[in-house]
């Protein structure tokens, strides 16, 4: 098979632009994928924030204005990691260049935003773009989420995604950007983390037709950077209720993107139940996925029950890791890049894929609507 290199530069060398590039260091241990990325530049306003990638010998290139990158040729794919008031200009930038842009969430500040660079994906479509989304690419989701597709939940009943988070639980933490709307957004946590619970149900079709959501501002004051309590203006956990439809029939869907979930360490968490089965999966417990079912039992009939099926590291893109073993946060970043190189080329088939500009954009009319439905109906949130 030959193999196609791709040269990827990132820009915004923070915490996701190490775990890109260090996944793309891993790139071998895909079996037979059609794309080898290399990695070769990357850019960053703060100089000092670039020093950790020289262990890299591909990259060769290293700016502080990105703009730079545009104009290099040799680069195929950008991928960007910045602020969220950042992205509509950025994004449109690279997608005008015509450079494939593997974007992070939200996809723009606002729904305003998000239009735009939907406008723009729509008007250089030599632009290949998707939104950064990984946590489905973990195998357990994969199994919830093919069980769904099968048929086998019947009538639906309800289902939930969730995604909790629990850094925020110290009052001492230091105000950074995500907690200020001005850099976040309005939708606040939403905007930080709703990808993570909306891919799987937009991809299912689920989109809702009606919201309602329930905003919480816990910590208002966290320490500045002089040590004084400045204001901490986003959502810090938002439980959204809607209604969603699944093969034409409705059912309630909850969301939950909290900021404080105690106990929790970023855990995503995907049910859905119906009259004949449902499933259940958790980042918490990796390997495993409960599949619910009736069955025979010895002496007792016909019983309900909860199972537990082990899923291993059966990935979406196969890799020499052998399935016994556990799947990690690494791993899901490393099968999502699989999927957005291989559908760039066009080779994905029927393979899991990533966040469509589309499905990003969607996020935004549901985060808006559940804004508004929360202030009408309860007076002032939070």
């Amino acid at each position: 098979m030959t193999v196609k290199t791709v040269n990827v530069a990132i820009i915004g060398g923070g915490l996701m632009g190490r775990e890109v590039a260090a996944a793309l260091q891993r790139w071998p241990a895909l079996i037979d994928h059609p794309v080898r990325p290399q990695l070769t530049a990357v850019c960053d306003i703060n100089e000092a924030a670039m020093d950790w990638f020289d262990q890299i010998d591909s990259v060769t290139t290293k700016v502080t204005e990105y703009h730079a990158l545009l104009s290099d040729s040799s680069i195929d794919v950008i991928y960007v990691a910045v602020r969220h008031d950042l992205h509509e200009s950025i994004y449109r930038d690279v997608i005008a260049a015509g450079k494939g842009l593997l974007a992070e969430k939200p996809f723009g500040i606002d729904e305003s935003a998000a239009k735009s660079i939907l406008a723009a994906v729509e008007e250089y479509p030599d632009s290949f773009v998707r939104c950064s989304s990984e946590m489905p690419f973990f195998p357990g989701a994969q199994m919830a989420l093919n069980y769904v597709l099968s048929g086998a939940i019947g009538t639906i009943i309800e289902a939930r995604s969730s995604f909790l988070h629990s850094s925020d639980l110290d009052r001492t933490k230091p105000l950074g950007w995500k907690r200020q709307n001005q850099f976040c957004g309005e939708a606040g946590v939403l905007n930080d983390l709703g990808m993570h619970t909306w891919h799987v149900p937009l991809r299912l079709g689920w989109v809702p037709e009606q919201v309602f959501g329930l905003f919480q501002n816990i910590v208002p004051e966290r320490p500045g950077p002089d040590g004084s309590l400045m204001e901490c203006d986003t959502w810090e956990n938002v439980v959204l209720h809607s209604w969603a439809r699944h093969d034409g029939v409705p059912f309630p869907l909850t969301t939950e993107t909290k900021r404080i979930a105690p106990g929790e360490k970023n855990t995503w968490v995907f049910e859905a139940v119906g009259m004949d089965g449902g499933v259940r999966f958790s980042t918490k417990n990796p390997k495993s996925v409960e599949v619910f079912g009736v069955i025979d039992v010895p002496g007792q009939g016909r019983e309900q029950a909860w199972q537990q099926v082990d899923s291993g590291s059966q990935s979406v893109w196969p890799t020499v890791t052998g399935p016994i073993f556990e799947f990690g946060f690494s791993d899901s970043i490393l099968q999502m890049w699989a999927a957005y190189l291989a559908e760039r080329e066009g080779l994905l088939g029927d393979r899991f894929g990533c966040v469509t500009p589309q499905e990003a954009a969607e996020t935004h009319r549901i985060y808006r609507e559940a804004r508004e439905s929360a202030a009408s109906r309860l007076g002032p949130i939070g």
